[in-house]
């Protein structure tokens, strides 16, 4: 939590939306909101225009196309500022699942970022 408040004291007006957002749904038996999973940038873009986003889905419901509706916002909603040139996202190797997430929402394996897979989306 304290590096988001940092992000926000730091990033004053210019750090809105380029951090954390939560996916939620209804669960069909109680009826109540409940956490699907989450996703977000690693801050807004770069001085190249480059941004990073992660994502992730709590196991109950995956499989179920919230990480590709996730990642899918998420690059739109990058893709809105001019300022924006490339998304990027990492993922481990053996993550078959989150690699195909990505390239159906138009990003490609473009290297290795410490062990990790580095996929990029561009304009």
């Amino acid at each position: 939590m304290a590096f988001f408040l940092s992000c926000f004291e730091n990033g004053g007006e210019a750090a809105k939306g380029w951090y954390g957002w939560y996916a939620i749904n209804i669960d069909p038996v109680s009826r109540k909101r409940v956490l699907v999973g989450s996703g977000g940038y690693f801050g807004p873009p770069d001085s190249n225009g480059v941004v990073e986003i992660g994502y992730s889905v709590l196991p109950e419901w995956q499989r179920q196309g919230y990480a590709t509706e996730i990642v899918k916002a998420l690059v739109l909603h990058a893709s809105t500022f001019e300022k924006t040139n490339s998304i990027v996202a990492h993922t481990a190797p053996e993550n078959e699942a989150s690699k195909r997430v990505l390239i159906f929402n138009g990003f490609r394996e473009v290297g290795v970022d410490d062990g990790n897979l580095r996929f990029e989306h561009t304009r």
